[in-house]
């Protein structure tokens, strides 16, 4: 007999799993081989939670977050640990972004070249996971008051864009790279156009949780668009107001400079 490591209960020396907890039995000691091998394994054998969870958020979200929540907590992957992949996935892309590409992404020349924009292009880098999370409430707040025929409460809506965000930055990642080493100038532009992708998704979603007609779906899609437009302008001018307040800027950043 021997002991399990995780659960601490006997079992056999010949299990290769614990019958208790569930917990692989570990002979032997960690190499690069059989690191890279549980690496493989756990996320990307094709019966595994991730690569399920990223294709059924596809094919039917209403399965993945509905199931999630009304119990389901095993066959998908679970909200957070969604998240947290997709924050590690962005920082990666910030970091390589700052490192590699600064020059070639020119934030000032957005906006009349003024310098503000190029101190907010790197507030948003620097904190680039506090803005992600802002994404969830200014979303859930139109979708609780107009796609709500399932009943949610809001901490449930706030789930439900935990996994469409997370799952569009997951998916979008590669994209985004290829973008960033072959056509790094237009890399503003397609954050631009990729809005409007990541909104057609989130109504996609919405749709399918909720099953409106086709005239009442268009009409709560067109309000819902103007409501989260309105709510990130209140949401970026705030943040504004509090960066210039705690003088990140200060009232000269926003002249802008002669041409």
């Amino acid at each position: 007999m021997m002991e399990c490591k995780n659960c601490e209960n006997s079992l056999r020396t010949d299990y290769s799993y614990c019958p208790d907890c569930g917990a692989k039995v570990i002979r032997n000691r960690i190499t690069v081989k059989n690191l890279w091998y549980d690496v493989i394994e756990r996320y990307f054998n094709l019966d595994n939670t991730f690569l399920r969870t990223i294709w059924h958020l596809f094919t039917k979200p209403e399965v993945v977050i509905g199931g999630y929540i009304n119990g389901i907590r095993k066959k998908y992957l679970n909200p957070i640990s969604y998240l947290g992949i997709a924050l590690t996935l962005s920082g990666l892309m910030v970091f390589v972004i700052q490192k590699f590409y600064t020059n070639a992404i020119q934030f000032e020349d957005e906006i009349n070249n003024a310098p503000f924009a190029k101190k907010w292009g790197e507030f948003a880098f620097d904190f680039n996971a506090f803005m992600f999370l802002l994404y969830f409430p200014v979303l859930a707040i139109p979708a609780y008051l107009l796609f709500n025929k399932v009943k949610y409460n809001f901490p449930e809506y706030i789930l439900v864009f935990v996994y469409t965000m997370s799952h569009f930055s997951i998916v979008t990642f590669t994209i985004s790279m290829a973008v960033l080493t072959i056509a790094a100038d237009s890399y503003m532009l397609y954050s631009q156009l990729s809005l409007l992708v990541v909104l057609a998704y989130n109504l996609f979603v919405l749709q399918r949780l909720n099953k409106f007609s086709i005239g009442a779906f268009l009409t709560r899609s067109f309000t819902f668009s103007l409501m989260v437009a309105v709510l990130f302008f209140v949401l970026i001018l705030g943040l504004m107001i509090v960066l210039l307040l705690i003088g990140v800027f200060d009232l000269q950043d926003f002249v802008p400079q002669p041409a």
